[in-house]
């Protein structure tokens, strides 16, 4: 009887999952935009960021609200989604693949399948799934992860008008190994992000039952003391989604970077990252502090940040729903 209802609770982690990650993804892909149009920007991105004085060339985008005007005047609104479609394919099997690994690692640590024995684990155990749930959604899902940088990352006139003509030129400039160019710095990224990601919001859920437990003990406002309502589980994925972003930020310009090196880009969006302009990861974070300073290293921050809370958030309150939905459908 374990096995029948232990492959019922992967199938639900796995759609959840995905279902989370392709609704997320539709929202949010306008800030995933412009957050990777800064981060494979050479230039300054900034007016006040500190740059070499001898900084040669003209900055495409200098802010976020500038980089959304010049979008939308030369893109049109399908500019905000620009990529849109490997993001998809990258992000559905990569939320399935994160969600269904770290429901068995949790499980297997707590020794039950039950949410509410999942979120009393120590923050150590959550971290340690998140991270290893992370690592194989990334290998799984990364060539559609790279096809997206690349494509978001261009803007009018293309130079890639479809997938298949982004992917047919990776191959044949860098062959299939290219398919996984920057695969090192986002491994080495995915693990602090994917860790703090859920044991953040786990913690920060168990703070919340504690303070619901503590203000409406006598209140039937929040359900039961250890349900959580949705704005409480919003919330606690923005925290979640804010702390990890702002902790890995540069390793995510750094992979950015890889993905980008030595494939075409139009003049006028800037400076090309030339074919093995980074030896390595470490080479690649001097050299962008060399010639871009401290400020290079959180390109695109301010996008990211505000992304990143509402993704996590939205991905975490539309797989806890889904999850409920599924569980009383196969019920």
């Amino acid at each position: 009887m374990e096995e029948p209802v232990q492959l019922k609770e992967a199938l639900i982690s796995t759609t959840a999952g995905a279902i989370s990650g392709g609704i997320q993804r539709m929202v949010t892909s306008p800030l995933d935009v412009i957050k990777i149009r800064f981060q494979v920007q050479l230039e300054p991105t900034s007016s006040w960021a500190m740059f070499p004085s001898n900084w040669s060339g003209t900055s495409k985008y200098t802010g976020m609200f500038q980089a959304t005007k010049a979008i939308l005047r030369e893109e049109g609104l399908a500019g905000f989604w620009r990529g849109n479609v490997p993001a998809l394919l990258m992000v559905m099997p990569y939320n399935a693949i994160q969600f269904t690994v770290q429901h068995k690692l949790k499980t297997f640590a707590a020794g039950s399948s039950k949410t509410e024995d999942h979120i009393r684990l120590s923050p150590y155990l959550s971290f340690v799934s998140g991270s290893l749930a992370g690592c194989a959604a990334t290998v799984g899902s990364y060539p559609f992860d790279l096809l997206r940088t690349i494509l978001a990352s261009q803007g009018e006139p293309k130079v890639y008008p479809n997938m298949k003509s982004a992917l047919v030129d990776i191959v044949r400039t860098r062959g299939f190994r290219g398919l996984y160019a920057g695969l090192l710095p986002t491994l080495v990224e995915i693990v602090p992000y994917a860790g703090l990601h859920f044991s953040t919001y786990d913690t920060f859920k168990r703070w919340t039952m504690v303070w619901n437990r503590n203000r409406v003990s006598n209140s039937s406002l929040f359900g039961t003391e250890d349900e959580l309502s949705s704005f409480q589980q919003f919330l606690c994925g923005l925290m979640a989604g804010t702390c990890a972003k702002l902790v890995c930020h540069p390793l995510d310009v750094v992979k950015k970077r890889f993905q980008i090196e030595g494939l075409q880009r139009h003049p006028r969006y800037g400076t090309r990252v030339e074919h093995h302009a980074y030896r390595n990861m470490i080479h690649a974070v001097r050299q962008i502090l060399q010639l871009e300073g401290w400020a290079g290293l959180y390109k695109g921050i301010v996008p990211s940040t505000v992304k990143a809370a509402p993704a996590t958030a939205i991905t975490f309150v539309a797989y806890e729903y889904t999850s409920v939905w599924l569980k009383s459908t196969l019920t």
